[in-house]
């Protein structure tokens, strides 16, 4: 006879029966109810396995903040951008504008997603794609190679430039209103496409649907500056002067990453995503006329030694992860030992990282910045220095440890210097980009 296909109430009793003689599930209950799962799930000696020391360690200035915005992606750039900075003219501390760079990302995706409308004129707006597009057309996520495209059209500037507004610690409403705007405007072109209008005019109305988007932006975030008068004074009292001096100026003569050598790796071990190939996904991007998003998919030791490598030379890496698995944010540990769900469940987790990237179980959802790394009597690392940008209160003091088996299942892309591959792994990266659906993973934003 074949099982009911419901919840029976002999179901129910058999549940509670086997749930009721097992000691362990009343302790764990008992604890979950009064203190929630987290609290009861966390390992009390996960901190003691991952100490804060490291064989190697880059030093750097005060933990940002990037408040309640999806920004990370900024926030980690711009940090790797202003350690080299402050390594360079010796400065205690230093940072850069995230809000400068926000206002062009969201000009910029605006734009772009005006540009995807128009491209997809003929698709049903209640078919996939397009309503895929227009789900969230500007939000506050992005990958590198957006980064790069923003810095090399736009430059960078000093954060006393160009200062924080309240929308972008709390960006919600800003893009709220900035959505609803950019969903009309898309109405719009369709509908000028649908009375029979040409590309031309289509092309000047956009123009003129961009000039309220930066009416709006000016209003929210302040118009950016177009120059600024640049003081900076090192540990030892040296003051450095400059007057007049343009964004693009700026980041090429004090900060001065080349960011066309930058190359981001994955980790990305799925059926349908062969290693060694790069790939991309349409229709994602900020900047029109930028280089798409692309990746190299390797197997995680090669990320791994060109990260040491990076490190080992002074450089930090900018890094993607799933931050909400198995992490302890106060304790400020990234570890699945740390976290023990499955105990307290008395389950056991099996995904691979594959499965958990194809079944939507995890993807890379945050971008931080890895600073040190401890490398074991075998010269094999055990657990990574990560900095946050949720504050200093957050973590330790601003920073994370990760264990090195975290970063196995859970780091899914790091961004490198071309110089610090194999040469077997340079020659991997021209090749042909295979084209993934814009829904797929690898299209995941960090926020």
């Amino acid at each position: 006879m074949e099982p009911s296909r419901n919840v029976t109430f002999d179901d129910l009793g058999r549940f509670h029966e086997d749930f009721a003689k097992d000691r362990a599930n009343l302790v764990a209950a008992n604890a979950a109810v009064r203190n929630g799962i987290m609290e009861s799930a966390a390992d009390y000696d996960a901190a003691r396995k991952l100490p804060d020391t490291f064989s190697i360690d880059l030093k750097q200035g005060k933990i940002t903040n990037q408040k309640v915005s999806g920004r990370c992606w900024i926030f980690s750039a711009l940090n790797t951008f202003r350690f080299e900075m402050m390594k360079k003219y010796n400065l205690e501390t230093y940072e850069l504008s995230q809000n400068y760079l926000f206002f062009y990302d969201k000009l910029e995706k605006s734009n772009f997603y005006l540009e995807n409308v128009l491209k997809t004129l003929k698709e049903p707006v209640e078919g996939r794609l397009f309503s895929f597009l227009t789900a969230d057309p500007l939000g506050d996520g992005g990958q590198w190679d957006m980064l790069s495209n923003l810095v090399e059209k736009y430059g960078v500037v000093p954060k006393e430039a160009y200062p924080d507004a309240a929308s972008a610690e709390n960006s919600r409403w800003m893009d709220a209103y900035l959505t609803s705007k950019l969903r009309e405007d898309g109405i719009a072109l369709r509908k000028m496409s649908e009375d029979g209008k040409a590309l031309e005019e289509l092309l000047t109305a956009k123009k003129e649907m961009l000039k309220e988007i930066y009416r709006m932006l000016c209003i929210a975030l302040g118009e950016p500056p177009k120059t600024f008068d640049l003081t900076l004074k090192n540990k030892d009292d040296k003051v450095v002067q400059e007057f007049g001096i343009t964004p693009q100026e700026f980041f090429k003569k004090y900060i001065g990453i080349d960011l066309s050598s930058r190359v981001s790796l994955i980790n990305a071990p799925a059926a349908n995503k062969p290693m060694n190939r790069c790939y991309t996904v349409k229709f994602l991007g900020n900047v029109a006329e930028g280089r798409p998003v692309s990746y190299l998919n390797l197997e995680i030791d090669k990320l791994k030694e060109a990260v040491i490598r990076q490190l080992s030379d002074g450089h930090p890496v900018w890094f993607g992860s799933d931050c909400l698995k198995f992490s302890l944010r106060k304790e400020g540990i990234f570890a699945r030992e740390a976290m023990r769900a499955e105990d307290l469940f008395g389950i056991k987790y099996t995904f691979t990282k594959g499965d958990r990237l194809m079944y939507g179980d995890s993807a890379m959802n945050h971008a931080m910045v890895i600073l040190g790394v401890n490398l074991n009597e075998e010269g094999k690392p055990d657990r990574w220095r990560i900095e946050n940008s949720w504050g200093k209160d957050a973590g330790r003091s601003g920073y994370y440890v990760a264990s090195d088996s975290w970063f196995d299942e859970f780091v899914y892309q790091v961004v490198v210097d071309k110089a610090y591959l194999d040469p077997d792994v340079q020659a991997l990266l021209g090749q042909e980009m295979i084209e993934l659906e814009p829904w797929d993973p690898l299209g995941t934003l960090a926020d």
